[in-house]
């Protein structure tokens, strides 16, 4: 069971994100006074970019569109430089005061020459759809971890929140940031240089968390309907962490967990009441459920699945499903089952140095190598 700490943090994170909701819901905020949407919430704290490399890892934040607030941030590996070119080691002390220092830094800059390739990770935050933010201080350090491990360029999606922006939102955002993603592979047409540089677009990942998790696996689709509209981006993997996922049919774990850990079912609700337009609103909605009817294209395309549960989590069995009828059609889907877990266990910060949550970015990174190492990427679109 989880510990008494994670327990009584519930109450709490519960209490405060009900009241959130609920007020949101009685006091729609005028979308028309922000036509730009927002991508993070002021009473959640964040970390600053460091453009430069620090324990491993230089961070970068980009816009993606000026006419809104998309934006990304980009997770550099240290492993991208050519041994000449990698910083001497820092003490602990000495990094801090880089940190600190970093005001107007421009940091690394390509040297142009024989630039070592990585793999793309495209990382969806979670949040109920109307919190959290690609550049949170859970996400930062979740993403950090990831790109270490996997030896990867994370590129961490700030997608429009609800009720703000409203579905499509999101799921537009996704599909263009990967779309500019194609684009910067190009020194032609890129105009970030640690992509152009760095960026495999032949080796992509998708991977979502919670509600992102929803956001990946309609990129995904997406990118079987187009083709090979998108090169040179190749989806080669997805990777969905403890799905949003909803249906009008109640599973055994949406029976025994209703009233969970973190994001129960009330609340769960909620966040779909403000993130869905008024009259779409249905569970059976294709944001919401993965295998309602006549949603394509079939799940035979789809590209090689690793599905992340925990164990008091109520979308549980939604998740369970998805894997198994994907593998039904012969999709290499793998289920990652964590005993003792709550949603978002790998994630929130209060829980990212627990033994759980470094076995599953450990257990990711294990898996998803076998798509994007050099040679071993048969499959892709």
């Amino acid at each position: 069971m989880p510990s008494i700490t994670v327990k009584l943090y519930s109450v709490f994170f519960k209490m405060r994100l009900k009241n959130r909701l609920q007020g949101w819901i009685q006091t729609p905020p005028d979308e028309s006074s922000n036509q730009e949407g927002v991508r993070t919430r002021p009473e959640e704290p964040v970390s600053a970019s460091n453009p430069s490399f620090t324990d491993g890892i230089a961070t970068k934040d980009i816009r993606v569109d000026p006419s809104t607030a998309l934006s990304v941030r980009i997770f550099l590996p240290e492993s991208a430089l050519l041994p000449s070119e990698r910083p001497q080691p820092k003490s602990k002390a000495e990094e801090s005061s880089l940190k600190s220092e970093n005001n107007g830094d421009q940091g690394y800059t390509p040297s142009g020459q024989n630039c070592r390739k990585l793999p793309i990770m495209l990382q969806f935050h979670g949040g109920g759809w109307v919190s959290g933010s690609n550049d949170s201080v859970a996400n930062d350090s979740f993403c950090q971890r990831i790109a270490k491990l996997c030896d990867a360029i994370v590129v961490a999606v700030g997608y429009r929140l609800a009720p703000e922006s409203k579905y499509p939102a999101a799921f537009e955002d996704g599909l263009k940031v990967l779309n500019w993603l194609g684009k910067q592979s190009n020194n032609s047409t890129g105009d970030e240089p640690w992509l152009v540089a760095h960026a495999d677009p032949s080796r992509c990942v998708l991977l979502g968390v919670s509600c992102g998790a929803n956001i990946a696996d309609y990129v995904a689709r997406r990118t079987v309907e187009l083709g090979k509209e998108l090169d040179p981006i190749k989806v080669v993997a997805q990777i969905l962490m403890y799905p949003f996922f909803l249906a009008n049919e109640p599973t055994q774990s949406e029976i025994r967990l209703a009233n969970t850990y973190f994001y129960d079912k009330a609340i769960c609700l909620l966040a779909w009441q403000l993130f869905l337009p008024k009259d779409e609103f249905s569970l059976e909605h294709p944001a919401a459920n993965p295998l309602a009817p006549n949603r394509g294209p079939p799940l035979k395309l789809m590209p090689p699945t690793l599905t992340v549960v925990a164990e008091h989590d109520w979308m549980r069995d939604q998740g369970v499903a998805y894997s198994e009828e994907l593998r039904k059609v012969n999709v290499p889907a793998p289920l990652l089952d964590y005993k003792d877990t709550v949603h978002e266990f790998a994630t929130l910060e209060m829980l990212l140095k627990t033994p759980q949550a470094e076995a599953c970015a450990e257990d990711i990174c294990i898996w998803v190598k076998k798509y994007i190492s050099l040679g071993c990427h048969e499959f892709s679109y």
